[in-house]
């Protein structure tokens, strides 16, 4: 999936220095459309870590269902969402690749939670990214991207599947489109806010 031209909000702020920032790690299995969600979002230009897959990768990563990827994360991609005036989320994509997942440790600390991208077409790549985030202990919530030729099932069978808690937010989503990526994310920290709530004043 290809994202959309940068093109920030003409009246965003980017430092007011009064928001409460969160950290949000965007994570999911190699080629389920990460770097393409946080381009989707950010209102700063994202930073990518993308770089040309070649022979060393043959063998390694599974292009399996995924005939039009070229490149690969390798490190992290990064961006910026401002949910209000007083929320900014700080996105931190983490590579796919199994080869990278010991990064994932680093990548959360500091984090509040993760939204886990899933491709239908390969389900169970993600089983190892949701069973790490468990052993770290952070809440998560899942967003299905809704690839065009991807099977379609229903929220009760990808649930059974994955083995989620009922608890758990699970979303489909356009990983292309800015407003259902935001949605998925609304989910998430709404979600979030449950588990820590604000003090009464």
């Amino acid at each position: 999936m290809d994202s959309a031209p940068f093109d920030p909000p003409a009246d965003t702020a980017y430092l007011r220095g009064h928001e409460t920032a969160v950290k949000i790690v965007i994570a999911g299995a190699f080629g389920v459309g990460k770097t393409t969600f946080i381009g989707s979002l950010s209102e700063i230009r994202p930073l990518r870590t993308e770089e040309d897959m070649t022979a060393a990768s043959v063998g390694t990563d599974d292009l399996e269902g995924l005939p039009g990827k070229t490149s690969t994360t390798v490190a992290m991609d990064f961006g910026r969402l401002s949910l209000s005036d007083q929320l900014v989320l700080y996105l931190f994509g983490a590579p796919g690749q199994i080869r990278f997942q010991r990064f994932l440790a680093d990548l959360t600390r500091g984090a509040l939670g993760a939204l886990i991208l899933v491709d239908t077409r390969r389900l169970e790549d993600s089983y190892d990214i949701i069973g790490r985030l468990e052993e770290l202990d952070l809440p998560y919530a899942i967003a299905v991207n809704t690839f065009p030729d991807a099977p379609a099932y229903s929220l009760g069978q990808l649930r059974e599947a994955m083995d989620l808690p009922e608890r758990t937010p699970l979303v489909m989503c356009d990983a292309r489109e800015r407003q259902s990526s935001r949605d998925a994310l609304i989910g998430l920290v709404e979600y979030l806010l449950t588990l820590h709530p604000e003090p009464a004043r």
